[in-house]
């Protein structure tokens, strides 16, 4: 992996400012494209992508996600969902409750990446009530809705990185010598 490459996995940061200006549907499809490249256990890829541009749904969404408004001023919000069925048909009880969530998580996370090496900011939501948004986009019942991605033109200076952990908070030292 070049020193490139891992900067600008580095510089990616959760924007909440975003321009009105729209999104190419090109770009979009790249975006999505991107995502379903994520791992996922046994490749069962238990995950729908509902892309919502509808200024309406959009603040409805935001709503949703306790009033959280940036959410609604990005062009476009991909809602990331999970089918834990999918998952559970080769990994039982296990599939149905962790590793959907993992892919989900790992299919999300590239959406964040492609967004910003594309030159967009987003947004990684947790915090919504999964029955309003399932409600909101009519999500049927086998499906559920695991994170929200408003997505757009940065407006402003890309903020300063967060403060993380140092390596040495995180790292469990090799314990197999």
């Amino acid at each position: 992996m070049s020193k490139e490459c891992l900067n600008q996995i580095s510089s990616r940061r959760s924007i909440r400012r975003f321009s009105s200006e729209p999104i190419d549907e090109r770009h979009i499809n790249d975006i999505v494209k991107a995502g379903f490249s994520a791992p996922s256990a046994g490749n069962r890829q238990p995950w729908r992508v509902i892309i919502v541009t509808d200024q309406d749904v959009k603040n409805q969404l935001s709503n949703a996600a306790g009033g959280q408004t940036f959410i609604a001023k990005a062009p476009v919000i991909f809602v990331v969902c999970g089918v834990p069925e999918e998952s559970a048909q080769r990994y039982k009880e296990r599939g149905k409750t962790l590793y959907v969530l993992q892919d989900t998580a790992a299919l999300t996370l590239n959406i964040l990446h492609a967004a910003h090496m594309l030159g967009f900011g987003a947004c990684w939501i947790g915090a919504f009530n999964e029955e309003e948004v399932s409600k909101i986009l009519w999500i049927p019942s086998n499906m559920r809705p695991v994170s929200m991605i408003p997505v757009g033109k940065i407006e402003g200076n890309l903020p300063e990185m967060r403060p993380r952990r140092n390596l040495s908070e995180v790292i469990i030292q090799e314990r197999f010598e």
